[in-house]
């Protein structure tokens, strides 16, 4: 779907060569860009939130102020052109705590390319940072506003509603798309947008990158308009001890700084929207291991009373300290599904973290599909032969072919880690599919994991691919392994993610930790997002109802996307901007104080692909390739795009351009050229030339 959303907007920018802004005034141009990179799916993808106008009548894009009686354009577009709207005002707050950021964006739009007695529906698209979650929008303008809720998916009516929503989908797996339907020309409306995100930690320091750069033709033209931007970012590491900042994209005051805690903030007059990323990294000062424990009482008629609590630890800043020696074992799937770029990708990212261990470290590889292949019979040390021949034996035997048994290698994997005692033993395991025994599997490795044996038991790190594989799977096993679980739901981030997560399982400073104290609950209360994550994985493993209604309950609470809940944006306002009738909202408050469904009469948009699921037993039975976060064209879709034959004929042939060719021939054949345009004039190829040309011929 990228590449036709990048083509919609290519599309959109030529068609706004329409509007006319007065004399002397002009828009801010569009990049140049060859004609390979503007076919490119990455040519115009959003790099900041963005807002498009819809446009399937070409006949309405105009400037809602100054009529300019432009030509008559013949048809439709199909697919609708998406015209980048002008930006007039933008702020975000981003507040880091421990690992996440939650970041907040307001921006302030304006329908510039419309009539003003026409209307459009508008594109808001949301590049999400590393490993983001929509966590909210809200919409107010044009007499209307618009805000998201979340809902159980109780009633088989909504999960169907759902599943074939189309006004909410990924373009990739970081860029979210909604539809918000009907704003006028001339109109000027408010998006915030909320979600969170992950913060890196790396070689002792915490980085955060937040999309926020603007392209060039989102600043409106033709107005003396203030451009002031404002970035507002809190730092709270939870720690007693002070907060560095190492480095800061944009140049940021100094607000705050108490022990733990850090507030900047940025505000400016621009001439053009920021074009920079905003990225901040910083460290805790400390070298040695320090943690804290941080509490919270419950909210007010909150559905669990009891007391919350987050342990975490830092591992401090020494360059001294020293990892664990590890034994590793790679256990990957090479049935049919991994045929190609996911293999490919798997295969470099393995070798790569090959050459990362140290000398002392041991490991050995096993590839499965229904059978199980061993590079080695026993653990081999690291040495620059054993990893040579290890190379050799991967370009060998990683031949994508035959089913999916996740069962045989993991526990032929555990019995090569039998003889561990003075090191770390590690799996790291990578498939693309689902199994029927995933239960069996988790069941099987949690009593192994508290069997009492003597040597060490391994520890598990998952890593998923595409979206057949059950994830929530992955997430239990690694869960009851001690270890982690990461994934890659596009094909181009499983080298990347790959080499992240086994650089995390290699740097193992502190092991066996336990508590004696927390014994008997039945879990340890972490941040939201992650909480949700936990008991949804051992809810679908214990097949437990009341896991799934308190999953429901946490999700409407703390307003975090679930299995069992989905998002919808709902019309809280009528087309005269008067406000909901006051029984409605005392309704509206009671329903969300006991947890209950909000049935509205006004107009409901259910927003889809927020949610993993649970794999595909069948797809993997079919080896059917990886499936990625990413929504695919409508049926009909390319038969209709290739229709639209005037806009792509004019990248390669122009009337115009024959128009002044004629210049330079004889009289014969300028009667000839003449004749010839003058009959595709009849067929509106001239003026669609006018609009849609990127030559310097109608200058």
């Amino acid at each position: 779907m990228a590449d036709y959303f990048s083509g919609s907007v290519e599309f959109g920018l030529n068609l706004s060569k329409r509007i006319y802004y007065g004399k002397g005034s002009a828009p801010s141009p569009a990049p140049a860009m060859s004609r390979s990179l503007s076919k490119s799916p990455e040519g115009y993808l959003p790099t900041a939130p963005m807002c498009y106008a819809v446009i399937s009548d070409p006949e309405k894009v105009e400037n809602p102020d100054i009529r300019s009686y432009q030509p008559y354009v013949l048809g439709q577009c199909e697919p609708p052109a998406l015209i980048p709207l002008e930006l007039h005002g933008v702020a975000m707050e981003v507040e880091c705590s421990l690992d996440t950021a939650f970041v907040t964006v307001t921006g302030k739009w304006r329908v510039h390319c419309v009539t003003a007695s026409s209307t459009c529906d508008c594109q808001v698209a949301i590049p999400i940072g590393e490993e983001g979650s929509l966590l909210g929008l809200e919409v107010d303008g044009s007499g209307r506003s618009y805000h998201t809720e979340l809902i159980s998916l109780k009633d088989e009516k909504d999960k169907n509603k759902v599943a074939k929503a189309k006004d909410g989908y990924f373009l990739k797996s970081h860029i979210y798309t909604v539809k918000i339907p009907q704003f006028r020309g001339g109109s000027v409306f408010s998006i915030k947008i909320r979600w969170s995100q992950k913060i890196l930690f790396h070689d002792g320091q915490l980085s955060l990158c937040v999309p926020f750069s603007f392209p060039s033709y989102v600043n409106p033209a033709g107005r003396n308009i203030s451009k002031k931007e404002k970035i507002f970012l809190k730092v709270n590491s939870g720690a007693t001890t002070e907060v560095l900042c190492k480095t800061t994209s944009h140049p940021f005051k100094e607000l705050l700084r108490q022990a733990g805690k850090l507030n900047l903030s940025y505000e400016a007059e621009v001439l053009t929207w920021s074009s920079t990323d905003l990225s901040f990294s910083y460290s805790v000062s400390s070298n040695d291991i320090f943690g804290a424990v941080l509490l919270q009482s419950p909210f007010l008629r909150d559905f669990d009373e009891r007391e919350i609590f987050c342990l975490y630890l830092y591992p401090g800043n020494s360059p001294d300290r020293k990892v664990f020696k590890k034994d590793v074992v790679f256990v990957v799937d090479i049935s049919a599904s991994m045929k190609g770029t996911p293999l490919d990708n798997t295969k470099n990212s393995l070798l790569t973290s090959l050459s990362q261990l140290n000398a002392q470290d041991t490991f050995n590889i096993i590839a499965f599909n229904g059978a199980v292949y061993l590079f080695s019979s026993s653990m081999e040390r690291a040495t620059e032969e054993a990893i040579l021949n290890a190379t050799t034996w991967v370009d060998t035997n990683f031949i994508a072919n035959g089913d999916t048994n996740i069962m045989l290698p993991l526990t032929q994997a555990m019995k090569l880690l039998e003889k561990s005692t003075d090191s770390v033993p590690l799996i790291f395991l990578v498939t693309d599919g689902a199994v029927e025994d995933e239960r069996d599997i988790c069941n099987f490795v949690k009593s192994y994991v508290s069997s009492g044996q003597s040597f060490r038991t391994p520890r598990i790190y998952t890593f998923g691919i595409g979206l057949y594989c059950n994830h929530y799977f992955l997430q239990m096993l690694a869960q009851i392994g001690r270890g982690h679980y990461d994934s890659a739901h596009d094909l181009d981030s499983i080298d990347f993610r790959m080499q992240r997560l086994f650089s995390s399982a290699s740097s193992v400073m502190v092991a066996d930790i336990t508590i004696k104290s927390l014994e008997g609950l039945d879990s340890l209360e972490v941040l939201s997002k992650r909480h949700i994550d936990q008991v949804t994985a051992q809810a679908w493993l214990l097949k437990s109802k009341e896991l799934e209604e308190k999953v429901t309950k946490m999700s409407i609470q703390n307003k975090v996307p679930s299995e069992y809940t989905c998002m919808n944006i709902v019309l809280v306002q009528s087309d005269e901007g008067k406000k909901a009738p006051e029984q409605f909202l005392l309704q509206k408050a009671y329903n969300k104080l006991s947890f209950q469904k909000l049935e509205l009469n006004n107009q409901n948009l259910f927003l889809g692909g927020l949610n993993l699921g649970f794999g595909d037993l069948k797809a993997t039975a079919e080896n059917l390739p990886p499936a990625i976060k990413e929504a695919k064209p409508p049926e009909g879709l390319l038969g209709k795009a290739a229709s639209n034959c005037c806009g792509r004929l004019a990248d390669t042939c122009c009337g115009m351009c024959l128009l002044q060719t004629c210049t330079f021939v004889n009289d014969q054949c300028t009667i000839v050229c003449t004749q010839i345009c003058a009959a595709l004039a009849c067929f509106e190829l001239i003026k669609c030339c006018v609009e849609l040309c990127d030559c310097d011929c109608l200058q």
